[in-house]
Order: structure tokens, then C-alpha cells, then sequence
């Protein structure tokens, strides 16, 4: 196996339990909407996740473990995912500030912050950004 063969597996992985988690979330209600899975299908094309896998995923969410990014910007990328999955119905409650949480400190945020991050996530989604603008507003929060 060549070295190359070795990152693309790593790098198909960590997109297939990317992939996992935002499905966790989009299923968490037991069912997808119309959103969800219009949602779900462009993000499998952005990260490459075949028919077969898409499938696979769907059946088993739970297989495919949570690949926590290492860079700080990588980890607000799959925030952003998350957060829009969560708003996607445009219904904000505890219960999904909950979820969020904890798909946040599964993605490497920590318990003292983690709270402010998902309120200031969800509060650009409300506004609509798009995740330019939500990266640019996540990395200067603090200053």
C-alpha cells in the first residue's frame, strides 16, 4: 500500500464519520425531512461518500465514530455542518442546543466554552451566514 493510498483512506474515513455524526443529528428526531435529506445528499457529493456508503451510514450512524479535527478552523467547519442540521426545520430549543453541545465536545470544544460557541453558532445561523462569514465571526468572538 502507498503512502498516498494510506491519506486517502484516512482522509475518506474522517468523511465518513463526519458524514455519521451529522446524520446522528439529522435522525435524532427518528425520522429526516425533506431539508434533512436534500441536506444530507449535497453534503455525501462534497465529501465524496458513495451510494453504497451514503446507504451504509444511514442504516448505522452509530458505526462510524466521531473524528474529532485537529486545526481549530477544520473543527468550526463541521460546526457549521452541525449547527445548520440542527436549524434546519428553523426551530431552536434546548433540545437543540443539547444536541449541538454534544457534538461540539465530541469535536474537541471544551466544557467551560462550549455553551457560548453553540449560542453564537446558532444565532449566525438565525442570521443566515454563510460559512465564510460564520468562520470569520467563530475566530474573532473573543476580540
Amino acid at each position: 500500500m502507498s503512502i498516498s493510498d494510506l491519506f486517502d483512506s484516512g482522509f475518506k474515513n474522517r468523511n465518513k464519520g463526519h458524514f455519521a455524526s451529522i446524520v446522528r443529528v439529522a435522525m435524532e428526531n427518528g425520522h429526516l425531512s425533506p431539508e434533512e435529506k436534500i441536506f444530507l445528499d449535497k453534503l455525501a457529493t462534497q465529501l465524496e461518500i458513495s451510494p453504497e456508503e451514503y446507504t451504509e451510514i444511514l442504516a448505522n450512524p452509530f458505526r462510524y465514530p466521531i473524528n474529532p479535527p485537529y486545526l481549530h478552523t477544520q473543527r468550526l467547519e463541521r460546526l457549521y455542518d452541525l449547527s445548520r442540521m440542527v436549524y434546519v426545520e428553523h426551530v431552536l430549543g434546548q433540545r437543540q442546543k443539547d444536541i449541538l453541545k454534544k457534538f461540539a465536545l465530541a469535536l474537541g470544544f471544551t466544557p467551560g466554552n462550549v455553551t457560548y460557541i453553540v449560542d453564537k453558532s446558532l444565532s449566525l445561523l438565525v442570521l443566515n451566514v454563510d460559512l465564510d462569514t460564520f468562520l470569520f465571526e467563530m475566530q474573532h468572538m473573543n476580540k
